[in-house]
C-alpha cells in the first residue's frame, strides 16, 4: 500500500511527520548513515526498500519491521531502473527516494588514474540522477513525490584528498536545482549538505577519539553530526511539512568550520 501525497498539509501540526505507509527507496542503506535512514524510516511507518551489490546477512529491523532489499549496482542505469521498478511494484506505489549511496576513499588528485575518478563520479552523480529519472517517471504518473539528494560540504569547499568526489557532490548540487524546476510540480527533488558526520567508521576519517574530539570542537555546536541528525532532516523534507520546498539544500553541519585565518589571527 502506498500513501497518497497530500496536496494542502496542515503545515502546523506534528501529524505531517507522519509517515505510516509511505513508500520508500533508500540507496544503500545496508550499512552506515544509510542502514540508520532504513531503520528510523522503519520506526515512522514507512515502507522501506534498500539496495546494495550484495544482501547483507542482517537486513535493518525496527519494531519487528524489515526493510525489502534489491540487490542492485545504482552506477549502471540499467540496475538503477530495476531497483525503482522493484520498489513501485513492492509496494504500489513510491512516495520518497533518498540517494545516499555515495562516498570515496581518499586519493592525490595528481596520481588518480582515470578509472578511479570516473567510478567516484558515477556513483556521487549520475547513480543519483539513473535513480531519480526512474522515480520521476513514476511519480509523475501518480500523486508526484520527492526525491531527496545527499550531499556534502566537500562541494562547496575545497577537498583535497578527495576532489572527484567534491565536484561530483557540487554537481548534485547543481542537478537538485535543475531537476527541481524540470520536475515540478508533481515532483519535488531537495538537497542535504552534510557536514563532519560521525559514524562507526568515523576513525577511518578523523583518527582515534583524541583526534575525534579535537576535530569536533571546531565545530560551532561542538559536536560532530550523528546519522540521527541526517535521518531527522529526511524525515522533514519527505512529509507534508515541508511542501514548499523544491530545488534548494538544507546544510546540516553544525555552524560549519572555524576559518582558518581566525587561528592564524588568534596565534
Amino acid at each position: 500500500m502506498v500513501r497518497a501525497m497530500t496536496e494542502n498539509p496542515a503545515a502546523t501540526t506534528t501529524a505531517g511527520l507522519d509517515l505510516t505507509d509511505y513508500a520508500v527507496l533508500i540507496t544503500g542503506g545496508t550499512k552506515g548513515i544509510g542502514r540508520v535512514l532504513v531503520e528510523r524510516f522503519l520506526g515512522w511507518g514507512a515502507d522501506v526498500m534498500t539496495c546494495g551489490r550484495s544482501e547483507p546477512e542482517q537486513l535493518p529491523t525496527a519494531n519487528g519491521r524489515i526493510a525489502n532489499f534489491t540487490a542492485a549496482d545504482v552506477r549502471d542505469p540499467d540496475q538503477a531502473a530495476a531497483l525503482v521498478d522493484a520498489t513501485v511494484e513492492a509496494f504500489g506505489g513510491l512516495n520518497t527516494v533518498i540517494n545516499n549511496a555515495g562516498g570515496a576513499p581518499p586519493a592525490e588528485a595528481a596520481t588518480a588514474s582515470p578509472r578511479f575518478s570516473e567510478s567516484i563520479i558515477r556513483l556521487n552523480l549520475l547513480a543519483p540522477l539513473h535513480v531519480a529519472q526512474r522515480a520521476n517517471y513514476h511519480m509523475q504518473s501518480a500523486d508526484g513525490g520527492v526525491i531527496i539528494n545527499i550531499a556534502s560540504v566537500s562541494a562547496t569547499r575545497p577537498s583535497p584528498g578527495t576532489a572527484a568526489y567534491g565536484a561530483a557532490k557540487a554537481g548534485l548540487l547543481s542537478l537538485t536545482e535543475s531537476l527541481a524546476v524540470e520536475w515540478a510540480p508533481k515532483v519535488r527533488v531537495a538537497a542535504i549538505v552534510a557536514g563532519l558526520i560521525q559514524t562507526e567508521q568515523a576513525e577511518l576519517h578523523y583518527g582515534d577519539q583524541e583526534s575525534i574530539d579535537r576535530v569536533a570542537a571546531t565545530v560551532p555546536l561542538g559536536r560532530l553530526g550523528t546519522p540521527e541528525d541526517l535521518a531527522q532532516a529526511c524525515r522533514w523534507l519527505a512529509s507534508p511539512l515541508s511542501g514548499y520546498v523544491t530545488g534548494s539544500s538544507i546544510w546540516l553541519h553544525g555552524g560549519g568550520e572555524r576559518p582558518a585565518f581566525l587561528d592564524a589571527v588568534d596565534g
